[in-house]
C-alpha cells in the first residue's frame, strides 16, 4: 500500500480499517513492556495482555470482514471490541469505540470534522462508563486527545494527518503527566499502562494515514518513555483490596446500566460498566466473583464469566530469578496454600446446573458445590476451559517468564489438553508454551503440577522442568472411591445396569489412572461395610517400601473419612500428606462421600 491510496480529507471503511490494522500492530508489538509498567490499578503485570487481547478480537473481525462503508466498520470494531474487551483499560477503551460507533455509525465516509465528533463522543462515554473516574489514566490520556482533535477542528484544520498529529501529541503530552498525577506511577517512575497502549494505537493509526504503509511506523517515542523500559517488573507487591479481576457479558432487551452499576459499586472496586441497552460487559475487583455473576443475572442473561487471580499474577510478575511459569485447570485437586506459595496459576472448569453455569474453585467453592448437587433436581455438567481462557493466562504469563508449562487433565478423560493446545499455538509468542497431559486427574494432577512448580522455584529452564514433568507421571498414582455409583450414572459415565449388578452383589469398584491416562476400574471391595478400612488396605499394598512418597487425600463433603484415611495411610516412607476438599470436576461423577488418594513417589528437585 503506497501513501496515495490514503485520501487526506476523507476515510472509507477500508482505510480506516487498514488504518486501525497498522495501530493494533504497534500496540501489538508493546505488550510486553505494558506489562512490566503496569502498577495501576494494582501492580498485575497484565494490561498489556488484557489490551493485546481486546484489540485482537478487533483485528479478527477487521480482517474477516472488510467494508468499503466507514460506520458498519466502526459498528464492527464497537461489537469486536466490547466481545474482547479484557481488563480495566480494554473496558474503557471498548466503551470510547461504541461512543464513536454511537456517532458516527450511519456515515459512510468520515470527514475530520465527523471525526473529530467521533472521538468527543467515545471520551465522553468512556468517562461515563466508570462509577469513579480516576485522572492520571487512559481516561484522562483518551480525554486529552479528543480535546486536543475539537480544538484543532475549530482552528479550521481539514487535513486528517495534520488532525491526527496533533492529537497524538497531546495525548503523548498527557501520557507524559501521569507519572506525576497518580503516587503509584510516581513511586516506580512510569508512566500509566493503559494510557500508553492508547498514545500507540493512536500513533500507528497516524502514520498510517500519513505515509499509507501498514508496516511498523516510525514514531519516535518520548525519550522518558523510552528511558522507563525496566528490565523487571515495575512498582512492589503489595497487599490487594481484592482479589479477582471478575468480567461478565450480561444481554437482555433493555439492560438497566445505571441500577445495574449501583448494585455493583457495592461489591468491589475499579468498576466498568461497559456497553450499550442491549449488552453490557462489566468489569470489576473483587473478593466473591461468584456474587458478580449472580447480581448480574439479575438484568439478563450472563455469558463471558472470568475471574483472574490478581493476587496470584502479582506474585508470579515479582518472583525473582524465576525462568518457568506453571498453569493447570481446576480439574487439578491442589491445597490452596500450595497454588500460592508455588505461583500455580489455575484456569477453572465450568459446572452447569441447567442454564446456570459457574467457575469451578472460583465461582463456586467445592462446599457450595455439594451442597447444590445434593438440593439440585438438574445433575449438573462440567466443561473445559475454552481456549480463550487458557490464551488469555499464556499471553500474561509469556510477558514475563522464559517459558510457560501448562499441565492437565489426562486427555482420556477431557478435551482439556487440546483446548490449551489451541490457545498455545495462538500465543504472539510462539514456542513459549508447552502443554503437557498429567495422565491423572483430582489430586493426581495436582501432584504433577506442584512438582513441576517445584522444578520451576529450584531454577531448573524449560527443558528440565518439562523432562521432570513426563518423568514424574509414571511415578504419581490415583486411586478413587465413590460413595454411590449414582452420580456416575446420572452423569453417563457409568451405565445403570453396571450399579444395579454391583448394588445386587455388594461390590464397590476402586478407579484408578492406568499407565495410559485412562480413568478405569482398578480393583474391586467386597460388602458394603467398612469400605474405608478396606480402601486404606489396597491402597497400602500399592505401596513399596523402597520408596519415598508424598500423598493428597481428597473428600467429597466427608472429611472426617478423609481424615481417618490420611492418618491411616502415613507411615514411615510418607514424607508428607495433606487433606483437601475436591473440586466439581471430579464432583460430578463420584458424588458427595467420595474419598481420592494420589501417592507419587518422590525426591524434591535439586
Amino acid at each position: 500500500m503506497n501513501s496515495a491510496a490514503v485520501v487526506a480529507d476523507s476515510l472509507d471503511g477500508l482505510q480506516l480499517n487498514r488504518a486501525l490494522k497498522a495501530g493494533i500492530a504497534r500496540l501489538l508489538s508493546r505488550q510486553e513492556h505494558l506489562n512490566k509498567i503496569n502498577v495501576f490499578p494494582v501492580p498485575d503485570g497484565d494490561t498489556g495482555t488484557n489490551l493485546a487481547l481486546t484489540m485482537s478480537a478487533v483485528l479478527g473481525s477487521l480482517q474477516r470482514w472488510p467494508d468499503g462503508h466507514a460506520g458498519k466498520t466502526l459498528t464492527r470494531i464497537a461489537d469486536a471490541a466490547l466481545d474482547g474487551a479484557r481488563g480495566n483499560s480494554g473496558a474503557i477503551l471498548a466503551q470510547f469505540f461504541l461512543g464513536v460507533c454511537d456517532r458516527l455509525g450511519h456515515l459512510g465516509h468520515l470527514s475530520p470534522d465527523d471525526f473529530a465528533d467521533g472521538v468527543h463522543g467515545g471520551a465522553a462515554y468512556a468517562r461515563e462508563s466508570l462509577s469513579e473516574p480516576r485522572e492520571g489514566t487512559i481516561l484522562t490520556v483518551l480525554t486529552d486527545f479528543a480535546r486536543e482533535i475539537q480544538s484543532v477542528r475549530r482552528e479550521g484544520v481539514r487535513d486528517f494527518t495534520a488532525l491526527l498529529r496533533r492529537g497524538v501529541q497531546a495525548a503523548q503530552a498527557s501520557l507524559e503527566r501521569t507519572t506525576y498525577q497518580l503516587e503509584a506511577l510516581r513511586k516506580a517512575n512510569v508512566v500509566d499502562a493503559g494510557a500508553l497502549g492508547f498514545v500507540e494505537l493512536m500513533s500507528g493509526m497516524t502514520e498510517y494515514i500519513a505515509s499509507g504503509s501498514e508496516h511498523e511506523p516510525a514514531v519516535t517515542v518520548p525519550e522518558a518513555l523510552a528511558s522507563a523500559a525496566p528490565e523487571e517488573t515495575a512498582g512492589q507487591e503489595e497487599d490487594l483490596a481484592y482479589r479477582y479481576c471478575t468480567e461478565c457479558v450480561v444481554t437482555g432487551a433493555n439492560v438497566d446500566r445505571r441500577h445495574l452499576r449501583e448494585q455493583m459499586s457495592a461489591l468491589g472496586g475499579s468498576l466498568v460498566v461497559a456497553g450499550l441497552q442491549s449488552k453490557v460487559r462489566v468489569h470489576i475487583h473483587v473478593n466473591d466473583p461468584a456474587e458478580v455473576f449472580r447480581v448480574a443475572a439479575r438484568f439478563g442473561t450472563v455469558t463471558g464469566e472470568k475471574a483472574d487471580d490478581m493476587q496470584r499474577q502479582q506474585h508470579s510478575a515479582h518472583l525473582a530469578g524465576r525462568r518457568v511459569a506453571i498453569v493447570t485447570d481446576s480439574a487439578a485437586d491442589i491445597p490452596e496454600d500450595e497454588l500460592d506459595r508455588l505461583g500455580i496459576h489455575m484456569v477453572p472448569v465450568r459446572v452447569h446446573f441447567g442454564e446456570h453455569s459457574y467457575l469451578d474453585k472460583v465461582g463456586i467453592s467445592p462446599e457450595e458445590f455439594f451442597a447444590e448437587l445434593e438440593r439440585n433436581p438438574v445433575h449438573p455438567q462440567t466443561s473445559q476451559p475454552p481456549p480463550g481462557d487458557f490464551r488469555r493466562q499464556f499471553e500474561f504469563l509469556a510477558s514475563h517468564f522464559d517459558s510457560v508449562v501448562s499441565i492437565h487433565l489426562t486427555r482420556q478423560a477431557s478435551g482439556t489438553c487440546g483446548a490449551a493446545e489451541m490457545a498455545a499455538g495462538r500465543v504472539s509468542t510462539h514456542g513459549k508454551v508447552t502443554v503437557i497431559d498429567s495422565m491423572n486427574a483430582s489430586v493426581g494432577q495436582g501432584l504433577v503440577a506442584m512438582y513441576a512448580a517445584e522444578c520451576a522455584e529450584a531454577g531448573y529452564d524449560a527443558a528440565r522442568v518439562i523432562e521432570a514433568t513426563r518423568a514424574i507421571r509414571s511415578k504419581t498414582r490415583t486411586f478413587g472411591l465413590v460413595g454411590s455409583l449414582e452420580y456416575a450414572v446420572r452423569g453417563g459415565r457409568v451405565p445403570r445396569w453396571v450399579k444395579n449388578v454391583a448394588d445386587r452383589l455388594q461390590l464397590m469398584p476402586i478407579l484408578h489412572n492406568d499407565r495410559k491416562g485412562r480413568v478405569t476400574a482398578g480393583g474391586v471391595l467386597f460388602g458394603r461395610t467398612h469400605l474405608r478400612e478396606k480402601f486404606a488396605r489396597y491402597i497400602h499394598r500399592r505401596m513399596r517400601d523402597d520408596c519415598s512418597y508424598r500423598i493428597l487425600v481428597g473428600h467429597a463433603n466427608c472429611e472426617t473419612d478423609g481424615q481417618w484415611l490420611l492418618e491411616r495411610l502415613s507411615s514411615a516412607n510418607v514424607a508428607s500428606g495433606r487433606l483437601l476438599p475436591l473440586g466439581s470436576a471430579l464432583g460430578v461423577h463420584g458424588g458427595p462421600g467420595m474419598l481420592v488418594v494420589a501417592m507419587q513417589e518422590h525426591e524434591p528437585p535439586r
